[in-house]
């Protein structure tokens, strides 16, 4: 897990250690890509000495032992075609590794990442929104690509190009050299001081556009409550107003960043005059050769020009470095739940909470150590008003979250031992809250269980009082259903997300308050079929409505966190507490109490 805290820079090469070989690989292309793009201007300084020189004077002459000035001038004709030939050669070979590397690191981040956002618990989503996230998964993570990109193959090109050239100057001529070199810690200097302003100005940009990211996603996931009150322009107005700030945050990188290169000239242009005036008097004076004069008047700009590319460089470093740090924090966030070792081959389906406590990390206890059995194989309900604890359980069996105290138990198992994917698969749960993915009926259906056959589907939709509506739609099961299945009603909704439970056949069934958004006649259709689904398996109801759990075998009644009540329907009835006065209320016996609504 990436460590908080150290260099973003650091904590990126730690993370892809594993890439470390094809980063080294592609940094030695561009160096030798930087060798042959600078070898050039020492060609043309040997073509000037050869012409200035006599005959077998020039040092290409020397080197391979000819006399003719032709002969030179082929050979420097030849190398120079091979020095092209390479410069391109490397070039590619260079752009194909960083690119490749770049996709390959961006592609890991992306997926390493939202695996371990999937693995998070809850509680760690309550104080993160949806659009931060995304910024996170998506913009921040391309971010770090377009670096890997371009800015490191463009450092590397930087920092050859000062060592070789700086160290051709200090070889051939000390003094120049002195001159020529004597600006570089004066640009880097102010390239590190540009570092340092630009660092909390690209941290405000990476913050506002999680924030812009959040509130775009809330409005479009919204959008049928921001008609129905006819908020647009408010929305609108937010979303401006955010935008704006987003706006002005990058206006502050860019006032800032944009000075960069016009103040860099100055000391470049400052040693561009030196070696032009003090080279050329020496040369004069013939303590300096023409071909070596010309070579350095060349190869000034290809020393000090470069530099100025650091303001593009350090700008795309700061930005990268702040969408780093986001990345690798995100990564670095601790797992809440972890699963066991212990595998869970069988289910019968036996559920016990055991004196259970829990409490939500911004508030007080929600569950006040209750104590539930329920046998593998029975119907039990789980009723109370609202805020009594009732999702809570079910996110505690499925868990989502771990209790503060005792123990919820599968088959006399702590779940905390037993592995996440054998708890989850033996759990079907039908929630109150439907959520279909943008895709076909029958890729929803199938999402608990991707092999179930097309005779198994349709079993299925016709068990939860769904066959009929899906064949009747366009495309039969092949209808796509809209992003959150908003193509269909909301009573079409929770029927499918039954039926994808019944497919899934689990040996445990959760419906958390399963049939509240069908109207009552679906309702009776759906309990008989729930009936002889919750056959020979372990059933949970979370319910408002008593009358869909009047026949279970036993109903346990909440209130305030605790176990109040327990017993059958007609027990319950007859006890005249709790239970009996909810069942009054609905039955409209007697007025719903304020207090418990």
């Amino acid at each position: 897990m990436p460590e908080r805290g150290s260099a973003p820079l650091l904590r990126l090469w730690r993370y892809a250690r594993h890439r470390r070989r094809q980063a080294l690989l592609a940094t030695f292309a561009s160096v030798l890509n930087t060798l042959f793009d600078i070898a050039p201007p020492y060609l043309i300084a040997m073509a000037v000495d050869v012409v200035a020189a006599g005959e077998g004077e020039s040092l290409i002459g020397r080197v391979f032992g000819l006399t003719s000035q032709r002969d030179e001038l082929v050979v420097l004709g030849v190398l120079t075609v091979a020095v092209w030939v390479l410069e391109s050669a490397t070039d590619y070979w260079a752009e194909v590794l960083w690119r490749n590397l770049a996709q390959t690191v961006e592609h890991e981040l992306r997926v390493d990442a939202y695996e371990h956002v999937q693995s998070l618990d809850l509680a760690a989503f309550e104080d993160r929104s949806t659009g931060g996230l995304l910024a996170v998964l998506n913009d921040d993570v391309n971010q770090l690509e377009r670096f890997l990109d371009q800015g490191l193959m463009l450092i590397i090109h930087i920092a050859t190009s000062v060592v070789v050239i700086g160290g051709t100057y200090l070889w051939y001529a000390p003094g120049i050299g002195v001159l020529a070199v004597l600006p570089v810690p004066l640009i880097v200097w102010g390239s590190i001081r540009f570092q340092r302003l630009l660092e909390p100005r690209y941290a405000d940009i990476r913050a506002r556009v999680g924030i812009l990211s959040g509130s775009l996603a809330n409005a479009l996931g919204g959008i049928a409550t921001i008609k129905a009150f006819g908020a647009e322009r408010r929305e609108l107005g937010r979303v401006t107003a955010e935008s704006e700030d987003y706006r002005q945050a990058n206006r502050r990188a860019i006032w800032l960043s944009s000075a960069f290169v016009p103040l860099i000239r100055m000391p470049i242009l400052a040693g561009f005059t030196a070696i032009l005036i003090f080279g050329g008097l020496m040369t004069l004076d013939g303590r300096l050769a023409v071909g070596v004069y010309t070579l350095m008047v060349f190869m000034v700009q290809r020393l000090l020009w470069p530099l100025t590319q650091l303001g593009q460089v350090l700008d795309q470093y700061q930005r990268a470095m702040a969408s780093t740090h986001r990345v690798l924090d995100l990564l670095a966030t601790p797992r809440a739940i972890e699963g066991g070792n212990r595998p869970l081959p069988q289910v019968a389906g036996e559920v016990a909470f055991e004196h259970v406590r829990f409490a939500y990390a911004t508030g007080g206890d929600v569950l006040h150590g209750i104590d539930l059995r329920i046998p593998a194989g029975q119907t039990h309900a789980i009723v109370g008003a609202t805020g009594a604890g009732k999702s809570t359980v079910v996110k505690l069996l499925l868990r989502l979250y771990d209790p503060t105290g005792g123990a919820v138990r599968l088959d006399g198992h702590d779940l905390r031992e037993l592995r996440l994917d054998d708890l989850r698969a033996a759990i079907g749960l039908v929630s109150q809250d439907v959520f279909l993915f943008h895709g076909t009926v029958r890729e929803n259906l199938v999402y608990g269980r991707p092999d179930a056959s097309d005779e198994q589907v349709r079993a299925a939709a016709a068990l939860a009082e769904a066959a009929d509506f899906v064949e009747a739609l366009p495309d039969g099961y092949d209808t796509v259903v809209g992003e959150r299945g908003q193509k269909l009603s909301g009573g079409q909704r929770q029927r499918l997300s039954i039926a994808r439970a019944i497919l899934r056949d689990p040996p445990v069934l959760v419906l958390d308050e399963a049939t509240s958004a069908v109207d009552n006649e679906t309702e009776a259709a759906i309990q008989r079929s729930l009936a002889r689904v919750a056959r020979d398996r372990t059933t949970i109801v979370i319910a408002h409505r008593l009358s869909t759990i009047r026949h279970a075998d036993r109903i346990h009644v909440l209130d305030a966190g605790r176990v109040v009540e327990a017993g059958t329907h007609d027990e319950l009835v007859a006890a005249d507490g709790r239970y009996a006065a909810l069942w009054k209320v609905q039955t409209g016996e007697i007025a719903p109490d304020p207090a418990h609504r």
